[in-house]
């Protein structure tokens, strides 16, 4: 388990088509597992999935193996993570917290170290015993594996949340392995002829909310795809149309898409979490210091007056809480 949570799977991907073939089969055969979680952690940024319980969810294998194959790339810091893993199993046994014995410990760590670092593979005595059947990911696809096992990988989902939390990127990630459609909230910045003191005065008033009710929610949940025009904020009006593509999963990312004149429209409302700290380092390093002034003085109060005023984070049925790294 050291060795996965330190390097991930990157030794068991050869082949896509081949692993993707033998996930698929592994996941008919294998027994159901009530017991199991469809993930948890394994340590040092790795998650470990259980095949059964997704089954179960009635995720798609397709998904599992996409993630997986994106799992497979080689951490740099491998062979760091892991010796900080066997420095943590060391001062575990020597505090009588591991069930053997610290000389036994070490006797197996040497016989180990002599032939380098490598992947071990379950004996048969364990295979036959426990019939394990999971794939290793890594730790980054946490929020969209949240997503999915919640939403069991059908509806509507209102991702809502701080800027820089990661909703865009998560939306993405979203798209690329569960085939989600995705509306970006901030194609409808409002236009400058409803920019009145009054309007900007009310929480979440900076959103163009009347164009959302026309152009989107009528679409969503159709199955059928669509598009809407998008407000484009370097020549402050309208765009070139954005197309969403059919599907049952639909993700619905940015601030003030739970916005209570949206309506109730989701199956699922998530909220998107980061520590002021990770916010400002983010927005730093992707808008400079200039665009760090612009998003503390303005963008990040209007946020915060909205999630207040509408108790948006205490709604939502799942927190997202963004991590460094």
């Amino acid at each position: 388990m050291a060795y996965q949570a330190a390097f991930g799977a990157e030794h068991l991907l050869t082949d896509q088509q081949k692993a993707r073939a033998f996930l698929h089969a592994e996941m008919t055969s294998c027994p159901d597992a009530p017991g199991l979680p469809v993930w948890e952690w394994i340590g040092a940024g790795t998650l470990r999935i259980h095949l059964a319980p997704w089954r179960a969810a009635g995720l798609p294998g397709e998904w599992l193996a996409r993630l997986f194959i994106r799992s497979c790339r080689p951490r740099p810091d491998g062979e760091e993570r892991f010796s900080a893993l066997l420095r943590e199993l060391d001062a575990l046994t020597a505090a009588g917290r591991m069930p053997f014995t610290r000389d036994l410990w070490r006797q197996e760590k040497e016989r180990y170290l002599e032939h380098g670092i490598r992947p071990l593979h379950h004996s048969e005595t364990y295979r036959a015993a426990e019939r394990p059947a999971y794939r290793v990911a890594d730790g980054r696809y946490a929020p969209l594996l949240t997503l999915l096992t919640a939403c069991g990988g059908r509806g509507v989902i209102a991702l809502d949340g701080r800027c820089a939390s990661g909703k865009s990127t998560l939306a993405q990630e979203m798209a690329d392995i569960a085939n989600a459609a995705v509306v970006h909230m901030d194609d409808f910045f409002l236009p400058p002829d409803l920019r009145t003191e009054k309007r900007l005065g009310e929480p979440g008033g900076n959103v163009h909310y009347e164009r959302f009710l026309t152009d989107v929610l009528p679409c969503l949940g159709k199955g059928q795809a669509f598009s809407y025009p998008v407000f484009d904020c370097s020549r402050m009006r309208m765009g070139e149309s954005r197309q969403v593509l059919c599907s049952g999963l639909t993700v619905v990312e940015g601030a003030y898409s739970c916005h209570p004149a949206l309506g109730s429209y989701m199956t699922l409302r998530a909220f998107s979490d980061i520590d002021a700290q990770l916010q400002k380092q983010r927005i730093l390093e992707r808008n400079g210091k200039a665009g760090w002034e612009n998003f503390r003085t303005r963008w990040i109060p209007m946020e915060e007056k909205y999630f207040a005023a509408f108790r948006i984070r205490e709604q939502a049925s799942v927190i997202l809480q963004a991590r460094s790294g």
